[in-house]
């Protein structure tokens, strides 16, 4: 396997489980030093061991990203330890209840954004200055199918999801040349631990049910971890501002 990561120090954000895990074991296995950012300090102390079982180096930063001092730590932490930062993948984000823009509860509402749109926000914020300061930089932002349609989730997921995409696009063209590029990932269905706490009588669930139909295949979180490595590597040296769907042709229906 190719050690195109040699040297490079890169953040991955619900790195604990699912396709935060995926991702950051593969860009281990590809030569980088990975920081697992995740709330729970269990899933992130074991995604550090299987790394550094195989050989790699990684550590773990324990929090809620969507708390600026966590966000400060974080950063503050990888550059003291490794020296900068290279990468960064804004993965970690929480669904909501399907419920409709009638139905959504303020507390809703404010927490599906602030994990899912402000926290990658701030973890770009923080991270760009050092990736200046390099020259250099790749972000990677896991929105969703529900960020490309009004009909793959609830309202605030789906808008936060727009929201991200928004913010890909705004810091490929604020920073491309500045030899930082910041590209997306849909996914379609996929395997992971997101938690859905599905409100049974929330109109969203009734309308959207009907267009799930063509979810098709549910895909592991490695095949989205691929794509995710190949957006931040050099291979994808000319792709910028782009939003990638991983979803076996979903948004193609």
């Amino acid at each position: 396997m190719t050690k195109d990561f040699q040297g490079k120090v890169a953040i991955v954000t619900g790195g604990g489980a699912g396709i935060g895990r995926a991702t950051a074991v593969l860009l281990a296995e590809r030569g980088a030093t990975v920081v697992v950012a995740d709330l729970h300090a269990q899933t992130s102390t074991e995604a550090v061991a299987e790394i550094t079982a195989a050989g790699g180096v990684a550590m773990a930063i324990v929090g809620d990203l969507s708390d600026q001092t966590v966000v400060d730590n974080l950063v503050s932490e990888t550059v003291d330890t490794f020296g900068g930062v290279d990468v960064l993948i804004n993965n970690a984000g929480i669904m909501d209840d399907m419920s409709g823009p009638h139905e959504v509860s303020d507390a809703l509402w404010e927490r599906v954004l602030r994990v899912n749109l402000s926290a990658p926000f701030l973890l770009t914020r923080a991270v760009v200055p050092h990736m200046l300061s390099r020259g250099h930089g790749a972000i990677v932002n896991v929105t969703s199918e529900a960020g490309l349609r009004g009909s793959a989730a609830g309202t605030a997921y789906t808008v936060s999801k727009h929201g991200l995409i928004g913010l890909t696009r705004s810091g490929a063209v604020i920073y491309r040349d500045k030899g930082i590029r910041v590209n997306a990932v849909a996914p379609g269905g996929v395997t992971t631990s997101l938690e859905v706490n599905v409100k049974g009588d929330a109109m969203g669930l009734a309308v959207i049910g009907g267009y799930n139909a063509n979810v098709g295949r549910i895909a592991a979180a490695t095949e989205l971890a691929e794509v995710i490595v190949f957006l931040a590597s050099d291979a994808a040296s000319n792709v910028n501002g782009a939003v990638v769907p991983v979803d076996n042709g979903w948004s193609a229906v």
